[in-house]
């Protein structure tokens, strides 16, 4: 995969992904075990990782929780403030940015156009299981209970993630469709069609 060096263009793009997450969390949140709130906010995640690839999908997430962190209520609830990443959450908020890298990496794969099966496993691998790997161990030791237990009461987010995953698919696959240069980058063409160029 080719990297360039980000213009203004790719700035302004990270900034409008890092305010749609934060937007995602407006309606609130409610938390069901451990103190981490189930909210929308981890499929504007999937959708920067997908959209703008591993790296800016990353920078926007970085870019929110930095925001976050200086105080500004940009989490569901109304969440900010460093507190924010002492709290059994941490490990999911610090998560979205490792999982927006492995969304964008397996979605644009050999600099490949995206296909929806790639995305729903991007989706799955990058939105839910990286998110976890950081998410649960973390809760654990905030909360101090048994990883397992805290891995297995963990299960009661999986069916709204699934569902994130599912939207997100969607988008990213009728966006390729509909809109290809909204991506901003050129895709190698398969072998037997011609190549297909965003700017």
């Amino acid at each position: 995969m080719t990297t360039r060096t980000p213009d203004a263009t790719d700035l302004a793009r990270v900034a409008v992904f890092a305010a749609l997450i934060a937007v995602l969390g407006l309606p609130g949140g409610f938390s069901v075990f451990g103190g981490v709130p189930i909210t929308a906010q981890t499929l504007g995640v999937m959708l920067a990782g997908a959209i703008l690839g591993p790296w800016l999908g990353a920078l926007s997430v970085t870019v929110l929780l930095v925001l976050v962190a200086v105080g500004l209520p940009l989490l569901a609830g109304g969440r900010g403030g460093f507190a924010v990443f002492l709290g059994p959450s941490a490990g999911y908020a610090i998560g979205w940015i490792l999982g927006a890298i492995v969304i964008g990496l397996i979605v644009h794969a050999g600099n490949r156009r995206p296909v929806w099966w790639r995305t729903a496993i991007a989706m799955v691998a990058g939105g839910i299981v990286t998110i976890y790997a950081l998410g649960i161990p973390v809760q654990s030791l905030v909360t101090r209970l048994p990883l397992a237990e805290t891995a297995l009461t963990s299960l009661v987010f999986v069916p709204g993630d699934l569902i994130k995953a599912a939207i997100a698919t969607i988008v990213v696959t009728l966006l390729v469709r509909s809109y290809p240069r909204g991506f901003r980058r050129q895709w190698r063409a398969p072998a037997t069609e011609p190549a297909t160029v965003s700017a």
